[in-house]
């Protein structure tokens, strides 16, 4: 076996496979989808070379591109800086209670993260619904009779309310992470630390925390993937209405493609979508590459 991997022949033969399926599933698509963005087509007949046309408007004088990605970024900031640290902060908690209890907290928090994505939007438009949804209903037996607002519909509520329903769906999968990562935490470093004389805050700050730093580093680089290419809980509740206030990235990409038949168009936001996925993902590996403990050491 270890003159059979010492060849080099052998390991070339054994990686053609998988460099196969990664050229045919991820790279050829890219390359097809970036020669379409530079043609006038929709999606059938003669395709026009129109060069960067596609890309000078959605740049210059889309203002519904930047809409969908001002909404992508908001829903970036809510995940990691609001979620994030609520289900660190419950995880935590979870940690120190009793295994029956935690177990049993932890399967509640996760059962929305293991429902169909349509099954959630259902659930919260009839929530969200004006007219015999259950937030209204509640809204007046507390004492506000006069309030029935269309949340999906209305300007003031729409975006935070479709915004609410990704963080309800994706709080269980940072809450698992989380708690996983702190039950890695060695109990001799919490131990040392608390005989040195840490107290609660100096313990997950200068101990925890950085120790899970790699786990930090996974959620958040998932969470912006997730919200780039949020598409069925934005077009199952609200399409990107009202106007297009709620509009997202993937969202739009699929109504130009596949609505409009602007199919070259399509193909320019998914490109622009690859790249900026790709930038954030570096800017975030690099960023954290710089504060692990790890990069800190090899420096020294």
């Amino acid at each position: 076996m270890k003159n059979l991997f010492s060849d080099k022949k052998t390991i070339a033969i054994l990686t053609i496979p998988s460099i196969a399926i990664i050229g045919f599933a991820i790279l050829a698509p890219l390359v097809v989808s970036l020669y379409f963005s530079f043609m006038e087509w929709a999606g059938f007949g003669a395709a026009s070379f129109i060069g960067l046309e596609n890309y000078r408007q959605l740049l210059l004088n889309d203002a519904t591109f930047y809409r969908s990605l001002f909404n992508t970024l908001l829903l970036m900031v809510v995940t990691i800086f609001l979620q994030n640290p609520f289900a660190f902060v419950v995880a935590a908690i979870l940690t120190k209670l009793k295994d029956s209890l935690s177990r049993t907290l932890r399967t509640i928090y996760f059962i929305p993260a293991t429902l169909s994505l349509v099954v959630v939007t259902k659930l919260w438009t009839n929530i969200f619904n004006p007219s015999y949804g259950f937030l209204n209903k509640l809204l007046q037996n507390v004492g506000f009779g006069t309030v029935s607002i269309a949340w999906l519909s209305d300007p003031r509520t729409a975006l935070g309310s479709v915004i609410w329903i990704m963080v309800w769906q994706g709080f269980g999968w940072a809450l698992l992470f989380y708690f996983s990562g702190l039950m890695t935490v060695p109990k001799e470093l919490e131990e040392a630390a608390t005989v040195d004389g840490a107290n609660k805050f100096q313990l997950y700050t200068k101990i925890i925390l950085p120790y899970m730093i790699p786990v930090i580093q996974s959620v958040i680089v998932i969470d912006v993937i997730s919200s780039l290419k949020q598409m069925e809980m934005v077009y199952l509740s609200t399409e990107g209405g009202p106007g297009d206030l709620t509009q997202f990235i993937a969202v739009y990409l699929y109504q130009k493609a596949f609505r409009y038949s602007e199919y070259g168009y399509g193909n320019a936001i998914s490109v622009i979508f690859v790249i900026l996925a790709v930038v954030l993902t570096v800017l975030i590996q690099r960023l954290f590459a710089e504060r692990s403990p790890l990069s800190r050491r090899k420096s020294l």
